[in-house]
């Protein structure tokens, strides 16, 4: 009885992940779909409307745009100041990360989004690409900070002391032999930042406001009508194509990474 119960449990948990995916994968291909799953004869003519949108088009730039200069920049950030944390030995290390990691976590994104809007108001940053991605930067940054650390410490320190040994500079051992030990942890960081940017759709509402300027995330606003009703086939056709670069990306780190999402080279 307990096992059935199990199974039951199981069956309703699974269906109610597998609906929405199911929706997202019907519903763009349908020409008149509803909230529900249903199928009718395949077109395309909810992916016309949105090419049609100048304002989602330019979405779709802007995100990809901010998203890969945050995860560039992020990662390399974080990787770089994860070496220094693991390496570095100076009183109040552990405190240090200890607050920073606290903070990132305790203090919320809606929080801090008045100091943030001055902020970039007194920096001359408001509605600019440049802020807007110094703010991703700056959130994300502790936690990945924090995340790669681990990778940088099973690097056996004895590799580092024999590039030395050999004559290699400080910036060599870091690009020679740190950087490509941790590039499993730095893959996925990079990951990380990328969906986290990709996805979020608070800090530019409130930063940005000039349409032109605006990522998908807040784009997708225009496939509202003038009463505020959602056209689904349009709302449709853009999440799927919105989830591309994502999966995109995940494919590619698999096939490079394995699911090795873990550790480092140990001792």
């Amino acid at each position: 009885m307990r096992r059935a119960l199990s199974a039951l449990a199981l069956m309703v948990l699974a269906a109610a992940f597998a609906l929405p995916i199911l929706w997202l994968v019907t519903a763009p291909f349908n020409a008149k779909p509803t909230l529900g799953l249903s199928l009718s004869k395949p077109t395309l003519q909810n992916f016309y409307g949105v090419f049609k949108n100048p304002m989602a088009v330019t979405g779709l730039k802007n995100s990809l745009v901010l998203s890969t200069a945050t995860m560039l920049i992020a990662t390399v950030a974080a990787t770089m100041a994860a070496y220094a944390f693991s390496r570095a030995s100076f009183r109040g290390r552990e405190t240090i990360l200890y607050v920073l990691i606290l903070l990132s976590s305790v203090v919320s994104g809606v929080s801090a989004m008045v100091p943030l809007y001055v902020l970039m108001q007194s920096l001359g940053l408001l509605d600019s690409h440049v802020g807007l991605i110094l703010v991703y930067v700056g959130g994300l940054l502790p936690t990945n900070m924090f995340i790669t650390k681990d990778f940088v410490d099973s690097i056996p320190r004895s590799y580092e002391e024999a590039a030395l040994v050999d004559g290699s500079t400080p910036a060599q051992v870091l690009m020679n032999i740190a950087f490509p030990l941790c590039r499993p942890g730095m893959a996925v960081i990079a990951v990380l930042i990328f969906v986290n940017t990709w996805s979020n759709f608070l800090v530019p509402f409130i930063l940005l406001r000039s349409p032109s300027k605006a990522p998908a995330s807040v784009a997708i606003y225009s496939f509202f009508n003038e009463v505020g009703i959602p056209i689904l086939g349009l709302i449709a056709a853009y999440s799927f194509i919105y989830t591309i670069p994502v999966v995109t990306l995940y494919i590619i780190v698999n096939r490079k990474f394995g699911f090795r999402f873990y550790g480092g080279i140990k001792s």
